[in-house]
């Protein structure tokens, strides 16, 4: 494994961006001159269905290609995974894992219903911060705005910046603007432990 790398896996179901998270992520890190990767691991499955994507981030070159098994972050964008043996949520956390979780419920509720002993955990509504921002509950943009606040990963400057030149290629003026503020919201709604 590189020096100082960070490894996040992302956890949801079909239809709510995991992947387009862990992907964006990682290309916005590359801007700011870090290696990264981004990629999902899922099969045929549909909307809703359960599943994973991961993001690495080094300052130097990564070398494994591989999916994440003790990630430094878990996040987290359906909390009814949270109760699934098959999504794997809990797989490989150690003391110091840090679970971002979008939810209604409270850091310590979310600590106890995983059984954690070490580690932080850290929650936003996500979901409906993007239905007020731009009108859909996909909670992926939402939850790097929370992981900004979290890590060190990436400024929220740098990532609305980034989110702001990279949707304007596929999105309406008005879409980038929605995700730009679901982001800047999250940053600063997100409650901790």
């Amino acid at each position: 494994m590189a020096a100082k790398m960070t490894e996040i896996r992302w956890h949801g179901r079909g239809g709510q961006g995991a992947k387009t998270a862990a992907i964006f992520l990682a290309e916005a890190v590359m801007e700011r001159g870090k290696f990264s990767q981004g990629f999902p691991e899922y099969g045929p499955e549909r909307r809703g269905a359960p599943v994973r994507g991961y993001t690495r981030i080094s300052d130097d070159p990564i070398r494994v290609h591989c999916s994440i098994a003790e990630p430094q972050y878990v996040i987290v964008l359906d909390a009814s995974l949270l109760d699934s043996a098959a999504a794997g949520v809990a797989d490989g956390m150690t003391q110091d894992t840090i679970f971002l979780i979008n939810t209604l419920e409270t850091p310590a509720a979310i600590r106890k219903r995983l059984g954690l002993k070490g580690g932080e955990v850290h929650t936003i509504d996500a979901s409906l911060v993007a239905k007020e921002s731009f009108g859909r509950a996909i909670p992926n943009m939402p939850m790097i705005g929370a992981l900004a606040k979290i890590s060190d990963v990436i400024e929220i400057d740098e990532l609305t910046g980034c989110m702001a030149s990279q949707l304007k290629k596929k999105f309406s003026q008005a879409v980038v603007d929605g995700n730009v503020t679901a982001v800047k919201r999250a940053y600063e709604e997100l409650v901790s432990e």
